[in-house]
């Protein structure tokens, strides 16, 4: 037996909770079903769906059967209300986010941000000095120059298993002559 949805919607636009239930019964899964496919959340396409029908029950003296079909109708008010869905969370998360990041903002002192940085330089080239020639060479082709490994082995004509190794240890020595600890 085929249900004619449009009549199922014209008598529950008089009040006809029999019809409703049985439009309801015809159309639900494939107004779930769009919805879910724009939200993907299970739980707000469920309550989405709801609130798709609660709007056709309470909007449904607005259906007119001669512009069209009841379930295009129905699907039209489910599409409609999950991209407002999609569009609410994501204001929501914008909102969240800008309300984090004002309050996690902490004003920066420029002068003596400038001049801990200026501090830190001083004492981490000064620290290099501590290294071998050959472990500060590594370093600053790598941190300064921006230089690859493959590319320090082949500037310095060593294997790059060793250009490995001097990064390594030379970074481990300068842990320790800076007092950092891992």
């Amino acid at each position: 037996m085929e249900i004619d949805v449009e009549q199922c919607l014209v008598r529950a636009a008089d009040g006809d909770e029999r019809a409703f239930a049985e439009l309801y019964d015809a159309t639900a899964a494939r107004v779930f079903g769009l919805v879910l496919r724009i939200l993907v959340d299970r739980a707000q396409a469920e309550e989405v769906a709801q609130e798709v029908y609660l709007e056709a029950w309470r909007g449904a003296r607005r259906f007119d059967p001669d512009r069209g079909a009841a379930i295009s109708w129905l699907l039209q008010i489910a599409h409609a209300r999950a991209v407002d869905r999609v569009r609410s969370s994501q204001a929501q998360r914008n909102r969240d986010e800008r309300i984090g990041v004002r309050d996690t903002a902490v004003p920066i002192d420029d002068v003596a941000e400038r001049a801990e940085t200026s501090l830190e330089s001083a004492r981490a080239k000064r620290a290099l000095t501590e290294l071998s020639e050959p472990q500060r060479e590594a370093i600053e082709l790598a941190y300064f120059g921006g230089l690859t490994q493959s590319e320090i082995a082949e500037r310095i004509g060593a294997p790059l298993g060793t250009v490995k190794t001097r990064l390594r240890d030379g970074m481990r020595r300068l842990r320790e002559i800076l007092g950092v600890t891992t």
